[in-house]
C-alpha cells in the first residue's frame, strides 16, 4: 500500500471567510484559479485537519459503489459489476475488504451482481444486501427485437414458474419471449373472516421481446397476452399483460438476489430472494428490527409502483410491507417514534412530482404526515441527508441537491428538518461553499458533522467536482472551514466514519475526464483519509475495559483512567453508504455517571431511537478529543 500526503493550505480562504465572502461564487473561483500554498504545520492541522490519499495495490483495487464499515473496524467495499458491463456480461463481480489500521485488504467471492443495491445492519452485525442489477441498459441504436415491460399475477397459493424462452402471445397475435426463467410467488391469503379462500395474487415482473426483427414486432399499445401452449385451467389462474412494444432505449432492470455478509467469515451467505427486484432501492431499519426495502427499478425497467418488501433477521423470510411510492433510493431515517422520515432526498428515477414531499410515515397503518417549509423543493434529486447528532435531537439536515435527472439546476441550500414536537418542519440551515449534487456526510464523535466532496453539475459534468470540505455544528448551526481534500467526490461515492475518528472516503464516477466533456471519466480508485482537528488537540482519552454487549435499556460500567476528564459518550452506528444514501449512520447521546476508574452508561430503551445491533462507544474529553472506539453490541 501506497500512501501520499495531501497538504494544501487554506490560509486565503481563512481570509476570505474572516471578511464575509464565503459565496458559492468565491469558493467556484478559489477552486479553479486561486493557487494554495502548501502547509503541515501543526496550528494548521489543529485548526483545519489533515488528508492523507491511499492507494492499493492494482490487484487489490475495486470500484467502492457501496462502502459498509463492519463490526471487525474493516470496510466492506463492494463493487459489483463495478458499472462495467464487459464484468457484468463475464460475471466477473468484486468485492473488497480493507483494513484501514494495518492496510490488508482482499477480494472476497461475490456471488451475485450487488451494483445499484441496497444495504442495512442486521441486529447480530451481518450486513443484508438485497437488490442490484439483471441487466443492463442497452442504447436504441443497439436495439433490433422490439420489446416492452410484461407482468403476470399469480392468483393461486402456490409458487408457479414459468421457464426461460416461454412464448408469450400479444392481443394482436404477436409472438414474444422472455430470456429469463420466471418465478411467480404464491397468492396471499386477504385477512377477515369475510375473506376465507380469497387470496391477494403475487405480480412478477420481466421483460419480453418480439421473436421477429425490426418494426414488426412494435405495439404503440399494451394489451392482455396469454402464454403460449398453456393449459385452460393454468391460463385461469395467471393474469399476463403488457405496456407498449418498442425499439426505444432498454432501461436497466433490477434483480431479488439478496445475502448476508458475515464479518466474522467474511463471506456472503444467500438468504431467500426478495418478492420483487429491485435496482436503486433503499434498505432501512424498522424498530422491531426487521428491514424494509423500499422503491428501485424493477425487473420490466420500472419504477416500482409502491410495493415493498420485510426482511425478519429471525426468520431468513421475507413478506410484503405497505404500500407506497417513493422515487429511487429515498432517504427513509428511523425515529424515536418508530415512524420513518422520508427527508426528500432521492437519487436516479423516478415521477418528477409524485412522492417527492418530505414527511414522517407511519408503518403501522401506512399513513404519511406531510413535513413543510423545505425551502427549494425541486432540487433535491442528488441531495445528501443527515440525522444530526445527538439522534435524540430528532433533526435531520438536507444538504444541496438539483433538479431531477440531467437537470442543470444545484443548490448550495441546506435545510434543517425538525421533528421532535407535534408540528414538524423545515427551515433554512447555512448555505455549502459551493453549489453541490452527491454532497457527502460523515457524523463525527464530538457532535459535528464532516460535509464534503460533490460536484457543481450532474456527475462532475465540466471538471466541476468540489474540493471543498466543511464541519457543521449543530450547536450554532453554521458551517467552519476544512482542510481540502485532493479528490473530488461525485457520483457513486461514500463518506465513512472509522473507528479512530477519521473519516474514509472513497469513489467516484465521473461522466467525463475533462472541462470538455469529450474524454470519457474514470471512476475513481483511491482512497483519501481526513484526520479533523480533534485528532491534534492533545492526547486521546481510552477505554481500556467493559462489556461488549448491553441490553437496549440497560446499564453497563466501562474502565477508562481518564474518567474525571469526560463530557461526552457517544454510541455511533456504523455508515453503509451508496449514491448520497446512507440512512444507517446515527450517534446517540449516553448519559453516564463517573465512578472511580471507570464511567457507569446507560442505554437509552426506545426501539426507535436505539436499533439493535453493533455500535462505536466514544468518550470525548474536556478538550473535544474522543477515544478510539470500542466495539459494543447492543442486544
Amino acid at each position: 500500500m501506497r500512501r501520499r500526503l495531501g497538504r494544501r493550505g487554506w490560509a486565503i480562504v481563512v481570509v476570505l471567510l474572516a471578511l464575509g465572502l464565503s459565496t458559492p461564487v468565491i469558493a467556484q473561483q478559489l477552486t479553479t484559479t486561486v493557487p494554495l500554498p502548501e502547509a503541515d504545520t501543526p496550528t494548521y492541522e489543529a485548526q483545519y485537519g489533515h488528508w492523507e490519499t491511499i492507494e492499493l495495490p492494482d490487484t487489490d483495487r475495486v470500484n467502492a459503489v457501496h462502502t459498509a464499515l463492519l463490526h471487525t473496524g474493516k470496510l466492506l467495499i463492494v463493487a459489483g459489476s463495478g458499472a462495467n458491463q464487459a464484468y457484468f456480461e463475464a460475471g466477473t463481480f468484486k468485492t473488497l475488504v480493507w483494513n484501514p489500521v494495518t492496510g490488508e485488504a482482499k477480494l472476497v467471492p461475490t456471488p451475485s451482481d450487488f451494483f445499484c443495491g441496497g444495504h442495512a445492519f442486521l441486529p447480530n452485525g451481518n450486513l443484508l444486501v438485497a437488490g442490484g442489477t439483471q441487466r443492463y441498459e442497452v442504447p436504441a441504436e443497439k436495439i433490433e427485437y422490439a420489446g416492452g415491460a410484461l407482468k403476470i399475477e399469480n392468483r393461486l397459493p402456490v409458487t408457479r414458474q414459468v421457464p426461460a424462452g416461454t412464448t408469450f402471445v400479444s392481443y394482436a397475435g404477436g409472438l414474444y419471449k422472455s430470456d429469463e426463467t420466471i418465478t411467480l410467488p404464491p397468492a396471499t391469503p386477504i385477512p377477515g373472516k369475510h375473506n376465507r379462500g380469497r387470496f391477494q395474487p403475487s405480480l412478477e415482473d420481466v421483460r419480453i421481446n418480439s421473436v421477429v426483427k425490426g418494426a414488426a414486432g412494435v405495439l404503440a399499445q399494451g394489451g392482455t397476452y396469454h402464454i403460449q401452449g398453456l393449459s385452460k385451467k393454468l391460463a385461469a389462474s395467471l393474469n399476463v399483460f403488457a405496456g407498449a412494444m418498442t425499439l426505444e432505449k432498454e432501461q436497466w432492470e433490477g434483480a431479488n438476489f439478496a445475502a448476508e455478509f458475515d464479518p466474522i467469515t467474511e463471506r456472503y451467505v444467500y438468504v431467500l430472494p426478495m418478492p420483487h427486484k429491485r435496482w436503486y432501492p433503499t434498505l432501512t431499519t424498522e424498530e422491531n428490527g426487521n428491514v424494509l426495502s423500499v422503491s428501485g427499478i424493477d425487473g420490466a425497467g420500472l419504477v416500482q409502483a409502491g410495493a415493498t418488501d420485510v426482511f425478519n433477521p429471525h426468520t431468513g423470510r421475507w413478506s410484503k410491507g405497505p404500500v407506497r411510492y417513493f422515487p429511487t433510493y429515498p432517504a427513509l431515517f428511523l425515529m424515536d417514534s418508530g415512524k420513518l422520515f422520508f427527508s426528500g432526498s432521492t437519487t436516479g428515477y423516478g415521477s418528477a412530482s409524485k412522492g417527492r414531499q418530505p414527511g414522517l410515515w407511519n408503518l403501522k397503518n401506512n399513513t404519511f404526515q406531510l413535513v413543510p417549509g423545505l425551502p427549494e423543493p425541486g432540487e433535491v434529486e442528488t441531495s445528501g441527508s443527515v440525522l444530526l447528532p445527538p439522534a435524540q435531537k430528532q433533526k435531520v439536515m438536507l444538504i444541496g441537491g438539483g433538479g431531477i435527472g440531467e437537470s442543470p439546476l444545484t443548490t448550495a441550500r441546506t435545510a434543517i428538518a425538525s421533528l421532535a414536537g407535534r408540528n414538524p418542519s423545515y427551515t433554512r440551515g447555512p448555505n455549502l461553499a459551493a453549489p453541490a449534487r452527491y454532497p457527502l456526510s460523515a457524523i463525527l464523535p464530538d457532535d459535528t458533522v464532516l460535509v464534503t466532496g460533490g460536484s457543481e453539475q450532474y456527475r462532475g459534468e465540466h471538471e466541476s467536482d468540489i474540493h471543498l470540505a466543511r464541519i457543521y455544528n449543530p450547536e450554532t448551526n453554521s458551517f467552519s472551514v476544512a482542510a481540502p481534500p485532493e479528490i473530488g467526490r461525485d457520483y457513486h461515492s461514500e463518506a465513512i466514519l472509522l473507528p479512530d475518528g477519521r473519516v474514509a472516503t472513497l469513489g467516484s464516477d465521473p461522466l467525463y475526464a475533462n472541462k470538455a466533456d469529450t474524454v470519457v471519466g474514470r471512476f475513481e480508485q483511491r482512497i483519501e483519509i481526513y484526520s479533523p482537528p480533534y485528532l491534534f488537540h492533545g492526547p486521546r482519552p481510552v477505554v481500556t475495559g467493559g462489556p461488549s454487549a448491553v441490553a437496549r435499556g440497560g446499564a453497563a460500567t466501562f474502565t477508562t483512567p481518564d474518567s474525571g476528564e469526560i463530557e461526552k459518550v457517544r454510541l455511533i452506528y456504523p455508515s453503509a453508504g451508496t449514491h448520497d444514501t446512507d440512512v444507517e449512520e446515527r450517534s446517540i447521546a449516553i448519559s453516564f455517571t463517573r465512578t472511580p476508574g471507570g464511567l457507569h452508561i446507560k442505554i437509552p430503551s426506545s426501539a426507535g431511537l436505539v436499533p439493535l445491533g453493533w455500535y462505536m462507544l466514544f468518550v470525548d474529553n474536556n478538550k473535544g478529543v474522543p477515544s478510539v472506539a470500542r466495539w459494543v453490541q447492543v442486544t
